[in-house]
C-alpha cells in the first residue's frame, strides 16, 4: 500500500484541495485542455515601450489593442472595486488589472445577486503560483505601467502547493538543484544560464558542420565499454540474458565509422561513468567526439581553439571573457582568441614547476608527489614512469593553466589509444602525439593523432585488458571487434573529446557543474528512499 506524502497534511495544500473541489462544484474547470495566448508579457513591454495606448477607461470601452495573454500569477492586491496582479511567463511579467464590474472568469456564471462576483471569488479562490490566462485590451497606469485590463480571467492551472516565500526566494543550492522546477520559478537568471547552454549547443553544431563533419548517433547501451578509463555503470538485456554497460565513451564506435569510409564525424550526447562526484564531475554528462580522417593533433588544436573563439565572438563579440576563478580577489579577464599556447608536458613542468623530470629519477618524483599532500601513498605505489611525470604535472601545473593551453606530447603510459610521435627523439623518450586543453586550471579536452596501427593497438589493449582482470576497474576489457575494425584499415585520423557541461560552465561563468544541468545527480532524501 502506498503512503502518501507529509504535505498532503499540511495547511496550504488542504486549502488549495478545497478550493479545488469549490471551483469544480461553480461550474470552473481547473485544468482545461489548451489556451493560446497571442502575446507573451516581455514580447508586450518592448512592443509597448514607447507607445501611449491609452488610459483604463479607453481599455474598458475596449479602444486600446486587444492581448490574450499567459502565466502564472505572483501577486496579487485587491483594492476596492479593482484588482492588480502580476504574471510571470518565461522571460518577463506584466501588470494586470480585475475590475468588480467588467472582469469576467471563465466558466463561471453568477446565478443570482446573492452569488459572489467574478473578482470576489478570483481573490478568494485563486492562489499564488495558479497560472491564468488574461484576455483584455492595454492601457497605462497613472504611473505608466503597461497593464492589461482583463476582461476574461481563465483558470488554466490550479495549483496544490505554495511557491517559495516570496521575500526569501528559493537560494538553498541543495534544494535549487534538487528541485529545479522551483528554481527556474524562482530565479530568472537561472533560466538565462540554460538558454545560454542552448544556444551553445547550436553554434557548436553549427561550427562542426560547417566543417563538413557529419553528426551521428551511436549507442548507449554496449556489450563491451571501452574509450576511457571509467568504471561503467551496469545493467542487463533481460531479452538476451546479457550483460550490458552504460557508455563511458562515444570514441569506438565513432572510430568504427571512419573506417568505414566517413571522412569526419561528430557526436554529442550523454556518457555514463561510474565515478566520484565534485564540482565537475557528475556521473551523466555530455561529451562532444569528433573524427577527422587525414588529421593529426595539431589540425585538431586548430580546431578546438577556434571553435572556442567563435563561441565566444557569438556570445559576447569579443574573445576576451570575465570570469571568477577561486583564490582570486577579482574577476579574471580570459583571452580565448586563437592561437593558444602550446607547452609539451615535460616543458610546463619546467616552466610552472621549475622541475626538470628528466634529472628526477622515479623514487624522487613518486617523494615528491608524496610532499604535495595532494596524492595518497596507494596512488603512486608501482606507477610506470610516465604515470607519475602525468600525476606531477596534475599537482604543479594544472593550477597555473588559468589562460588557455595546449598541454602536448604525454607519455605513452596516459592512453592505449594514441599514436607514437613522429619525431624520432621523442618517440624514443616514450612520448605520444596527444594533448589536453586546460583554463582557469582544469582540462577541458583531451585530443589525439588516432592509433591505427592494428598490431600496436592489440598490445596495447591486452596491457589494458590484463590490468581489469588484475582488478583495476576503471581498465576496459578487450574489445575484438573494434580491434577487426582496425585490422581492415583506418585512415590518419585526429579525435577529440570536449566536456560540454565545461565549456558551458565557463562560458556562463558557473562554478559548479551542478549550476549547468537541468537535473544533476543529488542523493535521495529520506522521502524518496
Amino acid at each position: 500500500m502506498t503512503t502518501k506524502p507529509d504535505y498532503h497534511e499540511h495547511e496550504e495544500f488542504c486549502n488549495r484541495t478545497k478550493k479545488l473541489e469549490e471551483l469544480h462544484a461553480l461550474g470552473v474547470d481547473p485544468y482545461p485542455a489548451n489556451y493560446v495566448p497571442t502575446h507573451f508579457a516581455q514580447q508586450l513591454l518592448d512592443t509597448y515601450a514607447d507607445e501611449a495606448v491609452g488610459d483604463s477607461d479607453a481599455a474598458a470601452a475596449g479602444s486600446t489593442p486587444e492581448v490574450q495573454v499567459a502565466g502564472r500569477l505572483v501577486l496579487f492586491r485587491a483594492m476596492g472595486k479593482n484588482a492588480f496582479a502580476h504574471i510571470q511567463g518565461e522571460e518577463g511579467r506584466i501588470q494586470i488589472m480585475v475590475n468588480r464590474d467588467n472582469s469576467s472568469l471563465k466558466g463561471y456564471t453568477k446565478e443570482n445577486d446573492q452569488a459572489p462576483s467574478a473578482i470576489k471569488l478570483i481573490e478568494k479562490k485563486l492562489d499564488l503560483g495558479d497560472i491564468i490566462g488574461i484576455k483584455g485590451h492595454l492601457f497605462r497606469t497613472g504611473k505608466g505601467e503597461l497593464t492589461i485590463y482583463a476582461k476574461e480571467v481563465a483558470l488554466l492551472t490550479k495549483t496544490l502547493l505554495p511557491l517559495p516565500d516570496k521575500h526569501s526566494g528559493l537560494h538553498d543550492k541543495e534544494l535549487r538543484y534538487r528541485k529545479r522546477w522551483l528554481d527556474l520559478i524562482s530565479n530568472p537568471d537561472v533560466r538565462d544560464v540554460f538558454k545560454m547552454r542552448s544556444r551553445i549547443l547550436r553554434l557548436i553544431r553549427h561550427y562542426f558542420d560547417n566543417l563538413e563533419f557529419l553528426e551521428v548517433e551511436t549507442p548507449v547501451l554496449q556489450s563491451i565499454y571501452g574509450g576511457a578509463e571509467a568504471r561503467p555503470f551496469e545493467t542487463k538485456l533481460h531479452a538476451m540474458d546479457q550483460d550490458m554497460f552504460m557508455r563511458i565513451s562515444l570514441e569506438i564506435p565513432l572510430k568504427k565509422l571512419i573506417v568505414g569510409g566517413m571522412k569526419r564525424v561528430y557526436e554529442l550526447g550523454k556518457v555514463f561513468r561510474n565515478e566520484g562526484i565534485d564540482r565537475s564531475h557528475n556521473p551523466e554528462f555530455t561529451l562532444l567526439e569528433a573524427y577527422a580522417a587525414y588529421w593529426d593533433y595539431n589540425d585538431m588544436m586548430r580546431c578546438v581553439e577556434e571553435l572556442y573563439e567563435k563561441i565566444a565572438l557569438e556570445l559576447f563579440g569579443t574573445t576576451v571573457i570575465s570570469v571568477d576563478v577561486a583564490g582570486h580577489d577579482a574577476p579574471v579577464a580570459v583571452d580565448v582568441k586563437a592561437p593558444w599556447v602550446r607547452m609539451t608536458m615535460k616543458d610546463s613542468l619546467k616552466h610552472y614547476a621549475k622541475v626538470d623530470v628528466d634529472a628526477l629519477d622515479d623514487d624522487a618524483i613518486r617523494k615528491r608527489l608524496l610532499d604535495s599532500g595532494h596524492v595518497a601513498p596507494d596512488k603512486v605505489k608501482g606507477l610506470a614512469r610516465g604515470l607519475l611525470i602525468a600525476a606531477l604535472f596534475e599537482v604543479e601545473v594544472e593550477p597555473h593553466l588559468i589562460q588557455p593551453h595546449h598541454i602536448i606530447d604525454h607519455p605513452e603510459e596516459t592512453t592505449p589509444l594514441c599514436k607514437l610521435h613522429r619525431d624520432p627523439a621523442a618517440r624514443a623518450e616514450g612520448l605520444i602525439e596527444r594533448f589536453e586543453s586546460f583554463m582557469l586550471g582544469g582540462e577541458i579536452c583531451n585530443a589525439y593523432s588516432e592509433l591505427n596501427d592494428p598490431v600496436r593497438q592489440r598490445e596495447l589493449l591486452e596491457k589494458q585488458s590484463d590490468r581489469r582482470d588484475a582488478g583495476d576497474e576503471e581498465a576496459s576489457p578487450l574489445d575484438e571487434e573494434f580491434l577487426e575494425a582496425i585490422c581492415q584499415g583506418m585512415p590518419p585520423t585526429a579525435g577529440v573529446g570536449i566536456g560540454i557541461d565545461r565549456l558551458v560552465m565557463f562560458f556562463t561563468n558557473s562554478h559548479s557543474i551542478r549550476d549547468v544541468l537541468y537535473f544533476p545527480w543529488m542523493k535521495p532524501t529520506q522521502d524518496h528512499i
